[in-house]
């Protein structure tokens, strides 16, 4: 039986800031934006904002409207990061195998270790103890005989919580969830789900393999039959050391024509998803670059559910991204996928394999023809497009 644990850090990025600035501390913070932030967007907040509704992916007008005494800030991307490789060097001294999900969060490998620890809340306090006393940042921490649950478990006691799914306790803590907290469900998933009468795991697992199958479709069918009854075989898997894939463009003229951008963007995507695909990898994280006129650089990035080497998915992701950011004259223009590994998590596509055949057609004609092929977004007339720069 392995033992999976997954480590959460409560508010991240809010907590860095409470962290390094106590005059934040204890108030409610949110970060994505200023006040004057016409386009903002909540990147995260802390606990004290949550109290009044504010959450992350929410308009920055919206949160001043729910908490207009809040500290409103920009952020410091640099800074997180600084902190994430700190916190993600002290997971190697508790176990060799390590999957970084996130900036702020992981899947750790401790099967064989149990030994070392009296009991496994002692193994989870030994984690949480190791990190607030190197970083004095709380997190919350899941242990359980596989990934989906020790997820599941993690988020159970927020903020600096520890639960723990022993297998017998399995059925007891899954039955009552809503079929939104399995893993690769999401809005969409779960309109489907509903219409099928289906609202909790214990409707789920009243469905034979057979049944949801014909109605999901068989990878994903057998997905959600196998969650539903707390079955997940997926191992810790390490990210690709030290790599990501690319694409930039620097203009030969300051652009802001948001059309122009998006097909530059779609072009650098099919780039970016060709080389993952050649390559056999997945991206758990897309990030996009933007240098203004002025030579002002930001980044933006986005970890999704599930790793994907699929264009659309790294361009929707990258587009998302490219609308939270501050209009105005741009000069280079860049999206990467990061987090890289080697197998994909389950979601739930329209037809999963119609989608496969396509790309990889796609793919077989633009490897033996050059870029013969492309779609419709990518193209922007009456233009002169400038070339990429790998």
């Amino acid at each position: 039986m392995a033992t999976i644990l997954h480590v959460d850090m409560d508010a991240f990025f809010a907590a860095v800031e409470q962290q390094d600035n106590p005059e934040y501390r204890n108030k409610p913070l949110i970060i994505g934006g200023t006040k004057d932030s016409v386009r903002g967007v909540v990147s995260t907040c802390s606990y004290e904002a949550r109290r009044y509704g504010v959450h992350s992916a929410m308009p920055i007008r919206r949160a001043i409207a729910l908490c207009p005494h809040g500290i409103f800030i920009r952020g410091r991307m640099e800074r997180y990061q600084e902190v994430s490789k700190q916190i993600h060097a002290l997971f190697h001294e508790f176990s060799p195998l390590v999957e970084s999900l996130s900036i702020d969060e992981a899947f750790l490998d401790m099967t064989g270790c149990e030994h070392f620890y009296p009991s496994l809340t002692a193994m989870g306090r030994a984690v949480k103890d190791r990190i607030k006393a190197e970083t004095g940042l709380t997190c919350s921490i899941g242990i359980a005989p596989n990934k989906f649950l020790a997820k599941l478990a993690s988020d159970l006691q927020k903020p600096d919580g520890l639960t723990i799914i022993q297998p017998d306790e399995v059925d007891q803590f899954l039955l009552n969830l809503p079929v939104g907290k399995l893993w690769g469900v999401g809005d969409k998933g779960k309109r489907v789900l509903r219409n099928l009468g289906i609202n909790t795991v214990k409707d789920l697992r009243s469905k034979s393999l057979g049944w949801l199958k014909k109605q999901l479709g068989n990878s994903f069918g057998e997905h959600l039959y196998n969650l539903s009854r707390g079955i997940d075989n997926r191992r810790v898997t390490p990210a690709v050391e030290a790599k990501s894939i690319s694409q930039e463009i620097t203009f030969d003229q300051d652009y802001e024509d948001a059309e122009f951008l998006k097909s530059q963007l779609a072009k650098m995507a099919e780039k970016v998803g060709y080389r993952l695909r050649r390559e056999k990898l997945y991206a758990r994280t897309i990030i996009i670059k933007v240098r203004y006129h002025d030579f002002r650089t930001i980044t933006r990035s986005h970890t999704l559910d599930y790793a994907v080497c699929d264009d659309d998915s790294i361009f929707e992701a990258g587009w998302n991204l490219f609308q939270t950011v501050t209009k105005g004259p741009i000069r280079l223009l860049g999206i990467g996928a990061h987090n890289l590994v080697h197998n994909q998590q389950l979601s739930l596509f329209d037809n999963p394999a119609q989608t496969d055949k396509l790309v990889q057609i796609m793919d077989e004609i633009n490897q033996k023809y050059g870029q013969a092929i492309t779609k419709g977004r990518t193209l922007r007339p009456k233009r002169q497009e400038p070339p990429l720069n790998s």
